[in-house]
């Protein structure tokens, strides 16, 4: 299973009915820019190269959008709401990545996409959602490779100065993947920064 592409990727989540129903439920929002990112695509791939029988779970189902038009805050927790009448059992998050860059005192995203490049991890900066034909879309600003080889490396931009440095290093540390997905090798920014 290391030999994994981004069709197969694509391919192991249109299979998963779980992962499918919860695209399904976020495109009816009708969002613009929308995306699944983060841990709700990393984790399906470390779990199906960990071969894993279950799947992990997860603290939160990452839904994000870009809307300039509409920055407030409130209107996230509206469309949370309603997410959970339709189900209430998954833990959702919706993010207006138009105005997180004030949350995370960076510069302004351009998109949903540019917002997902300044993840802190590569095999995190993943993004998925359906077409107007509900087949899934893969987006990886920093490629698979990462992911698909069990690496957790800094994207570019958490290289790029010490406060994000910090920033990625004690996110490593907090979330102790390894504990989970015993085959990650985790990579440490050179503290030369």
């Amino acid at each position: 299973m290391k030999m994994m592409n981004e069709e197969k990727i694509i391919s192991i989540i249109e299979q998963d009915e779980w992962m499918m129903e919860i695209l399904r439920m976020a495109k009816s929002l009708d969002l613009p820019d929308w995306w699944i990112c983060a841990g709700f695509v990393r984790s399906k791939i470390w779990d199906i190269l960990h071969n894993f029988n279950e799947r992990t779970p997860i603290p939160d189902v990452d839904v994000i959008y870009f809307d300039s038009g509409h920055v407030d805050e409130l209107r996230e927790k509206k469309l949370e709401e309603k997410l959970k009448s339709l189900d209430e059992t998954i833990p959702w998050s919706i993010k207006n990545e138009a105005r997180m860059h004030l949350k995370s005192k960076m510069p302004p995203y351009s998109s949903s996409v540019d917002a997902i490049s300044k993840f802190p991890e590569t095999a995190t900066a993943l993004g998925v959602k359906l077409d107007d034909k509900d087949h899934v879309c893969l987006i990886a600003p920093w490629g698979i490779s990462d992911v698909v080889h069990l690496e957790v490396k800094p994207t570019p931009y958490f290289i790029e100065n010490k406060h994000r440095a910090a920033i990625y290093e004690e996110r490593i540390a907090k979330k102790n993947w390894q504990s989970t997905w015993s085959q990650l090798s985790i990579h440490h920014i050179n503290n030369n920064l």
